[in-house]
């Protein structure tokens, strides 16, 4: 089997190493199964798509609809780097799941809008399938509704006419989308269980998601959640695109 490539974009190790964690776990997959590249540590080295079953986008710090003269020069490499690769990724409908991060960078590949109208607390959200979300093979095995966890300061306010809407939640109304056949972008952590959320409420509580005197109270609703559905979503990935 070709291994799969994750991209990866923070820059905290405990983060970092855990989101990889993640991805092996509930992908089913063996360290040399999912080859890791951090962006923010260095450049892109040249790429064969052809090396790899698939490519997936973990989440980032990065806010992709920040005015470009916020941004670092390392975010800005990043987002030009991702953008180069789409350029290839999508004209070939390659494998690609694009994680929380994946619809700030494919959305805005496809010309959709992006921007702060529906961000999302640290937490559990309910989130629907719609009609043609129940029918999507990446979603074969999960529910009409259930629950996952999000944590995003952007969102997609609008959809271009191409994409296919899969998924929404209350707050936000593009929570799963789908450009072409084989190319797919989920705002809510499909990677993200109890552990893994309570591990980034400690890394990232004075990154702008919540209030720092709020952590404890974030920590002890999370440890009384039960998220177990979203995962089905990288086992399907893996099992659809495995080559």
């Amino acid at each position: 089997m070709k291994p799969f490539l994750l991209l990866a974009s923070r820059a905290e190790d405990a983060a970092a190493d855990d989101e990889y964690e993640a991805y092996l776990r509930y992908g089913g997959l063996k360290p040399e199964q999912l080859r890791r590249l951090r962006m923010e540590a260095a450049p892109l080295p040249p790429l064969d798509l052809s090396d790899y079953s698939g490519v997936i986008v973990g989440g980032s710090p990065f806010t992709s609809s920040d005015p470009a003269g916020e941004k670092s020069d390392v975010q800005r490499r990043v987002e030009h780097e991702l953008a180069g690769l789409l350029d290839r990724i999508v004209p070939a409908d390659f494998p690609f799941l694009g994680a929380c991060y994946g619809v700030g960078t494919l959305g805005r590949h496809q010309g959709a809008v992006i921007d702060r109208t529906h961000g999302e607390g640290l937490g559990g959200v309910t989130i629907k399938l719609t009609a043609e979300g129940l029918v999507d093979p990446l979603l074969r095995g999960l529910p009409e509704s259930f629950t996952a966890f999000t944590g995003h300061k952007e969102a997609c306010t609008l959809l271009p006419s191409h994409a296919v809407l899969l998924a929404s939640s209350a707050a936000c109304p593009v929570h799963m989308f789908r450009i072409k056949t084989n190319l797919y972008a989920t705002q809510f952590h499909p990677e993200l269980d109890v552990h893994g959320l309570a591990t980034r409420i400690d890394i990232y509580r004075h990154a702008g998601y919540f209030p720092p005197e709020s952590a404890e109270t974030l920590l002890a609703e999370v440890r009384r959640s039960t998220v177990t559905e979203p995962m089905q979503i990288l086992r399907n990935f893996v099992e659809r695109y495995s080559r």
